[in-house]
C-alpha cells in the first residue's frame, strides 16, 4: 500500500472508515484536514514516552501503534494496539497534563498528527467543536469501563473473545463492518488481558474448535464472527 499524502483522496477515504470523524459536520472534517500533518514511524520507533508533554491528537492512517507502560522491574503492560483508523491523544487536549502511556510504532506506520497548538486554536474560533472531541473522549472512558468490568467477572475465553470482538470493530471505531484479521500476538493479548500466555494459548484453541477464528501466526483471522460474540457473552 502506498504512503498516503495530505493531498492524496485515499487520506480522506482512510478517516471516513471510522465512525467518529465519519460523523462529523463537513467543516469540521476539512478543518481537521487542513490542520493535519502527515507523522511517518519506522517500526520500532517512539512516538512519544509517559510523562511527556502533550503534542497533539493523533490519527493512524497506516501501521499499527502500541500503547503500553513499563513497571519497575521493566515489565511491559500492553493496553491496546491501535490499527487504522483509531484516533488517540485526546485526554491531553482536555487537560494539558503529561501523557499517560508510551506509544511505539510496532511496523510501518502513518499518522495523522493535529498539534496541539492548531487544536487548541481551532476550538478557540469554534467552540461548538469541542462536542466531538468531547464525544471521542467519552468513547475512550466507556471503553476503559467496560474493560474493567470483563477483568473483575469475565472467564478468560468470553474476555479474550470480547476482546477480539472490539479489536475487529475498532473499539467501536470503524463506519462500516469489521476487519477479518487482527494483528496480534498470543503475548500481547495476554498482556492486555492480563493473562498467562497458556491460558491465552487454551483460550484461542476453544474459540477456534468453535468454529470463531482461525489461528495464523503473529494473526487472528476471524471466521464467524456471531460466533465469537456468542462465546464473549457466556
Amino acid at each position: 500500500m502506498p504512503r498516503l499524502s495530505m493531498t492524496d483522496h485515499s487520506l480522506l477515504a482512510t478517516l471516513q472508515r471510522g465512525d467518529w470523524f465519519a460523523t462529523l459536520p463537513a467543516p469540521l472534517q476539512q478543518r481537521i484536514l487542513d490542520a493535519g500533518e502527515q507523522i511517518d514511524l519506522t517500526e520500532g520507533e517512539r512516538l512519544f514516552a509517559k510523562g511527556d508533554a502533550p503534542d497533539g491528537l493523533y490519527c493512524v492512517l497506516q501501521g499499527t501503534v502500541r500503547i503500553s507502560t513499563v513497571n519497575e522491574a521493566g515489565r511491559e503492560m500492553i493496553v491496546a494496539l491501535l490499527e487504522p483508523p483509531h484516533w488517540f491523544g485526546e485526554i491531553a487536549l482536555f487537560d494539558n497534563e503529561p501523557r499517560t502511556h508510551d506509544a511505539w510504532a510496532t511496523a510501518d506506520t502513518c499518522l495523522l498528527r493535529l498539534a496541539q497548538r492548531k487544536l487548541e486554536n481551532m476550538l478557540e474560533l469554534h467552540p461548538q467543536d469541542w462536542l466531538y472531541f468531547g464525544r471521542l473522549l467519552t468513547r475512550k472512558l466507556r471503553a476503559v469501563f467496560s474493560a474493567m468490568e470483563d477483568m473483575a467477572l469475565t472467564p478468560p475465553t468470553a474476555r479474550l473473545a470480547r476482546r477480539l470482538v472490539n479489536m475487529a470493530d475498532g473499539f467501536g471505531t470503524l463506519a462500516e463492518g469489521s476487519q477479518r484479521t487482527i494483528t496480534v500476538s498470543q503475548e500481547a493479548l495476554g498482556s492486555m488481558l492480563s493473562l498467562s500466555r497458556q491460558t491465552i494459548n487454551q483460550s484461542l484453541k476453544e474459540l477456534e474448535v468453535a468454529g470463531a477464528i482461525r489461528r495464523m501466526r503473529g494473526a487472528i483471522v476471524i471466521v464467524e464472527i456471531d460466533r465469537l460474540i456468542g462465546r464473549g457473552s457466556e
